[in-house]
């Protein structure tokens, strides 16, 4: 049987129309299963509601998570949100969303309180030494995995490599990039061009395909996705509301110097413009919240990734981390761990909350669109520009991690940090490429692998290798 054969069950076996109630527990098992980042949520979605629940059909599906891989923010999250619409109305996204981002939000505000307290003692930071050497891995086979879904031809190896060009050697904005590659994209699949139907980044699945008309929500539009023109308005009211209104409060209490103002604002304008996945994310978050803001260094921004490889939800909720530790440095008149604890939740919320005006807004609109060859072409070719980004995520991480010391280079169009040689690290080199060899060789799985460099470090501290 083929990948893309489409398996139709009996007639009778169609599933059962589930309550809100019902479908609570099974998106908080999800989210408590959410591990490794959005390709490994995704999967997990897939085999729940697809494979094993049946909620929703293959083509569905993948028709979903094309537009959430065309929305800033993240799509995993968004994902979850948009079936839970589809399901339930607004009360089923909201209750997929908040669930999906809950057990994540919780484990990381634990974390971010021990490595505040904790981080500078020994054995706590060589246990974050190891992680962040074995980040770099991850970081690369997401780079490996979207770039053997992504870059099928020429035209999407150029685009690629274009965006790495930019982005690490001339320091161009990553929104720019990003919207210029969905722009050549649309145009390119509008007009046909066969180089921009090559579809996303994340497959969803190997194997048995389930047919949409053998699942609960079948192929017919819901009700629900014909809004009126006021219903509409006032998704969109209510929501920039619950996002904007803090915002807003805080610039006008606080003023501009304050840190809490300058989260909001950062994570608010980051919300807008950072498409491609959490990777992606990343790869603009520690470009301004290290370099910019001042808010961590390259080495706390690795410790933080590497919490949210290890804790459920979002890979996103490393955000969480970054407001926490922003806020935590800068208490103005509070105690630094009451302003980190605000700063991350802050972060949280300003970052989340548009998620669910994307989908609820566009949703709708967006079922009525399914196999529209304009937005395949923009979505392939914002996933070949994003291998770039991504790529210039992973040389970052390297270049912070395995050396101790980077000076700025600065030749005409070029800004870019070269590592001092002389200056490499030879056990975070050594960690780091134990971890990539036992993921790319021997196919260990990501927690294997990141419990097995932290172990390495711990050890290293136990005997006087580091500090």
């Amino acid at each position: 049987m083929t990948a893309t054969t489409l398996v139709h069950a009996p007639a009778t076996a169609r599933p059962e129309p589930v309550s809100l109630g019902d479908a609570f527990w099974v998106w908080l098992r999800i989210a408590a299963l959410s591990f490794g980042g959005p390709a490994g949520q995704i999967a997990v979605m897939h085999r729940i509601l697809v494979e094993e629940k049946r909620w929703i059909g293959e083509h569905r599906f993948l028709h979903a998570l094309n537009y959430c891989m065309l929305l800033p923010g993240p799509e995993a999250q968004q994902l979850a949100t948009y079936i839970g619409w589809l399901m339930h109305r607004t009360r089923g996204g909201i209750v997929a969303g908040v669930l999906f981002v809950l057990p994540g939000a919780v484990s990381i505000m634990a974390l971010s309180w021990i490595y505040a307290l904790y981080g500078r003692v020994g054995i706590v930071s060589a246990l974050f030494f190891g992680l962040k050497c074995a980040v770099l891995a991850v970081v690369l086979q997401a780079v490996v995995r979207i770039g053997g879904r992504a870059l099928k031809n020429n035209t999407m190896r150029a685009l690629a490599a274009m965006a790495f060009i930019l982005i690490f050697f001339v320091g161009m904005p990553f929104p720019v990039i990003v919207l210029g590659a969905g722009l050549v994209g649309f145009l390119g699949g509008r007009a046909g061009m066969p180089a921009f139907q090559v579809g996303g980044g994340h497959g969803a699945s190997k194997g048995v395909h389930i047919a949409d008309a053998d699942t609960l929500l079948g192929e017919e539009l819901p009700a629900h996705a014909s809004p009126t023109i006021g219903q509409t308005l006032r998704q969109a009211v209510v929501w920039l509301v619950l996002w904007l209104a803090p915002v807003v409060a805080l610039i006008l209490i606080a003023g501009d110097g304050s840190v809490f103002t300058q989260i909001a604002t950062f994570f608010s304008t980051m919300a807008v413009v950072t498409f491609g996945g959490a990777y992606a994310v990343l790869a603009y978050v520690a470009q301004q919240a290290v370099e910019s803001y001042h808010w961590l260094s390259p080495r706390e921004m690795l410790d933080g990734l590497g919490m949210a490889e290890t804790t459920p939800g979002p890979l996103i909720m490393v955000l969480q981390f970054v407001g926490f530790m922003g806020a935590y440095r800068h208490p103005g008149l509070l105690s630094p761990l009451l302003a980190g604890t605000i700063g991350g939740l802050l972060a949280t919320w300003v970052t989340f909350v548009p998620c669910f005006l994307w989908i609820f807004l566009g949703a709708p609109f967006i079922e009525r669109m399914r196999g529209n060859v304009a937005l395949t072409g923009a979505l392939s070719a914002i996933t070949a520009a994003v291998v770039g980004v991504v790529l210039n995520l992973a040389v970052w991480f390297a270049i912070h991690t395995i050396f101790r010391t980077v000076h700025p280079v600065a030749t005409g169009p070029f800004r870019f940090d070269m590592p001092v040689i002389t200056s490499v690290d030879p056990w975070a080199l050594a960690i780091a490429a134990a971890a990539i060899l036992a993921m790319f060789r021997f196919k260990v799985g990501i927690f294997t692998t990141l419990g097995s460099a932290a172990a390495m470090g711990i050890a290293l501290h136990v005997v006087g290798a580091i500090g």
